[in-house]
């Protein structure tokens, strides 16, 4: 199985939910409702993934009326891969494709691994929020006469 091949549900939300975070800039309280619904994730297992990621120092929580989460260090020193290593536990790590024995392709499949890897650790959430924030921006209609 390639490495970072596929990732459960909860690794594919506690991404959206560091992606929503960053769209906030990182600084502004977001309330886990918010989160939720803006990101189609179901609350209650919201509020699991986001306990985790707090006690893996991704968010911080904020107590009271205006409490809500944050990002605990700037969304440009957060990459996808360091977010799927602690949620899934490094299993996706070490699934590389054995020596490959008869297999023309293990060479093949061993370089789109590591080049996968690659762009995983390399790309930030400030890289994938201003990717979004561009792509909202796209799609912005124009009433413009």
């Amino acid at each position: 199985m390639p490495v970072y091949g596929k990732f459960s549900t909860k690794c594919i939300y506690a991404l959206r939910a560091v992606l929503e975070l960053a769209l906030h800039e990182g600084f502004r309280v977001v309330k886990s409702q918010q989160i939720a619904s803006a990101q189609g994730i179901p609350l209650r297992f919201l509020e699991i993934i986001l306990a985790e990621l707090r006690q893996g120092g991704f968010v911080e929580s904020r107590r009271g009326n205006a409490g809500g989460y944050i990002l605990a260090r700037q969304p440009e020193t957060i990459t996808v891969a360091q977010v799927i290593d602690f949620i899934e536990g490094h299993k996706a790590q070490g699934q590389e494709i054995a020596d490959g024995g008869d297999d023309p392709f293990a060479i093949l499949w061993q370089e789109l691994d590591h080049a996968r890897l690659n762009v995983l650790a390399s790309t930030s959430f400030a890289d994938l929020a201003g990717e979004e924030v561009r792509k909202r921006n796209l799609r912005a209609p124009n009433y413009v006469i």
